[in-house]
């Protein structure tokens, strides 16, 4: 199985590195100021399970324009890139897709659901959620911080066919946690509610979450910003399933002397780009057809929206 990993940052790089490094056929399409980095440096994997680099001549990379050049088709997509690259990305990877590609987007929130299939066409698109905690050095490397790396996919319709075994066939015995879900849509959700939570819990308060645990009231936003995540999934048929692992949900994003931070939280503290529209202002969109209130929610979203401005003036 042919595969291109769109993009080598903190995501798509651990786990294309993982498949590389264990013989799977996986070509990189890469800007090209990444690509001289990989060139030099081959791809890098700082891992509580064990360190991985995968060597520069060993490495296959495209740049976009080498791909407009020579087109050819993959039978995997694997796509890693940040929801707002998103648009930009499909044009770049568009000479990749034939009748028998399958994309599996691995970005966050659900939006990109609709402008891919506007694109490619919703045969083409599968249902996709990682859990890792990730983050790339200034000189390329990847740092997995958790013992979190688990890839989560399949069909929309809950359908289990050839194409989703056959994936998972390729992606299984790769060094990271696959798991082929009947109702991804319904994991999707899931990891929204923890995300969004995470991510205004700690840009809101702009802390760790022990940080947070630690201040007059910051549990108790905590558990209410969770409670108005959770109360819009629920409004839209994706309430949580599972009570024990809801509750450890919260404990994690309550526990005192936590270090857990959110990479959007992260983001904003190296003064780079955030996800806010696809992660906050999404959800509170939905919840807003459905007249859900969310006002601490709201608040996170609007001061993100805030510096998100400051970064174009």
């Amino acid at each position: 199985m042919r595969i291109l990993v769109i993009g080598a940052g903190a995501v798509g790089g651990y786990f294309g590195g993982r498949l590389a490094a264990a013989g799977r056929d996986v070509t990189f399409l890469v800007r090209e100021g990444r690509a001289e980095q990989l060139r030099r440096a081959g791809l890098q994997i700082f891992d509580v399970y064990g360190d991985v680099t995968v060597p520069s001549d060993s490495l296959k990379l495209l740049t976009a324009e080498e791909l407009k050049a020579r087109p050819g088709t993959f039978d995997l997509i694997l796509l890693s890139t940040k929801a707002y690259s998103l648009e930009s990305a499909m044009v770049d990877f568009a000479p990749a897709v034939g009748s028998g590609t399958a994309i599996l987007p691995l970005l966050n929130g659900m939006r990109h659901l609709d402008m891919l299939e506007a694109r490619f066409g919703a045969e083409t698109v599968l249902g996709g959620a990682t859990y890792i905690s990730a983050d790339m050095d200034a000189e390329g490397g990847v740092h997995s911080m958790t013992r979190l790396h688990d890839l989560n996919f399949g069909e929309r319709d809950k359908a289990v066919t050839e194409r989703v075994q056959a994936i998972e066939d390729t992606l299984t015995g790769a060094g990271f946690e696959v798991r082929l879900r009947e109702d991804i849509v319904a994991t999707m959700w899931q990891k929204w509610v923890l995300l969004a939570s995470l991510g205004a819990i700690t840009c809101l308060m702009r802390g760790s979450i022990g940080a947070v645990a630690a201040a007059p009231g910051g549990v108790e936003t905590a558990q209410a910003i969770i409670a108005e995540c959770v109360a819009i999934a629920s409004a839209n048929g994706y309430a949580p399933q599972d009570a024990a692992a809801q509750a450890t949900t919260a404990q994690r994003l309550e526990e005192p002397g936590s270090s857990l931070t959110a990479s959007m939280y992260r983001d904003l503290q190296k003064g780079a780009r955030v996800e806010a529209d696809q992660i906050l202002g999404d959800l509170l969109e939905r919840g807003r057809r459905h007249g859900v209130e969310a006002p601490l929610l709201r608040a996170a979203y609007a001061q993100l929206s805030v510096y998100s401005a400051s970064l174009k003036s």
